[in-house]
């Protein structure tokens, strides 16, 4: 096992629960809204934000996420650079929907307009 497939088994198996504290604290010190956040994951997953608590309650692993997940058609709209990978180059699938969902959270949070964030 080479040190990529060691990184996304790490991915794969945080909570997203672990991880959505985070994503909250980040867009909130930028001035928006945990109702932004939840529009975001929303746009990009399909979970109301009903679900998505349902989904923090149970812990789920972020594969157990995306597996649930209705993935956005725009979605492979996401591109760019966030934690030093380039999304469009990302092969593991999984990954590549965790950075996703990272990307959006960092244009929210650098106070880009949600019709651009959304790929409307």
């Amino acid at each position: 096992m080479n040190n990529n497939d060691k990184h996304h088994e790490r991915i794969a198996s945080m909570t997203f629960a672990s991880v959505y504290p985070h994503y909250v604290t980040k867009i909130e010190r930028k001035g928006r809204t945990k109702e932004e956040l939840h529009q975001v994951i929303e746009w990009l997953t399909g979970f109301s934000e009903k679900h998505l608590q349902q989904l923090i309650d149970e812990k789920v692993t972020f594969k157990t996420f995306f597996e649930r997940a209705r993935l956005h058609p725009n979605a492979q709209l996401i591109t760019g650079v966030i934690c030093g990978y380039r999304i469009e180059e990302i092969e593991n699938p999984l990954t590549r929907k965790v950075r996703y969902l990272d990307k959006l959270v960092d244009e929210l949070a650098k106070g880009k307009k949600m019709e651009k964030i959304l790929r409307g």
